[in-house]
């Protein structure tokens, strides 16, 4: 009850952030919407959540956020580039990449990791061979094995530190 009640007021918090000022209409509707949602979602959250007990592993955390925001810059820069010009010849295709990664967290941050990068949406997890299904917008070396996409192996090196 008490985690629900949390939720709830994270979701209004969050409801009154994004309607800043609020006004007496915004206030109502953000308790509705936040009890609506508290109630559709509160059975998802029902995982504890296991923090990391050593130090070392929040600054491995913080250099994956590094990483992860220097190399979406630069996707979105290509990305850009490839919408202003038109031209530009694009070569998509999706393929499997293998990750060593055995946490189930880790795992989705690897794969979220991928999607929020433009230019690149990981399709689908095969969790028990450890795989990962990703769609490119232009994969510039034909040769790229299931093994090698050099944005997840970056991400991948990181998170085994923080999450393994």
């Amino acid at each position: 009850m008490i985690a629900k009640i949390f939720m709830s007021v994270t979701w209004f918090t969050l409801w009154a952030l994004l309607c800043w000022p609020p006004s007496t209409a915004d206030l109502i509707t953000g308790v509705a919407v936040a009890a609506f949602v508290t109630f559709m979602t509160a059975d998802m959250l029902r995982v504890k959540a296991h923090f990391p007990k050593s130090p070392v592993r929040y600054l491995w955390f913080i250099l994956y956020v590094i990483v992860f925001l220097w190399e979406c810059l630069k996707a979105n820069i290509d990305v850009a580039y490839r919408v202003i010009h038109p031209d530009l010849k694009i070569r998509p295709g999706t393929f499997k990449i293998r990750t060593s990664l055995k946490s189930s967290i880790g795992i989705t941050f690897l794969a979220n990791s991928i999607t929020l990068t433009p230019g690149t949406t990981t399709v689908d997890i095969g969790r028990e061979r450890g795989l990962l299904y990703v769609h490119c917008i232009y994969i510039k070396d034909p040769s790229i094995t299931p093994e090698r996409l050099p944005v997840a192996e970056r991400f991948e090196r990181i998170l085994r530190k923080v999450f393994e």
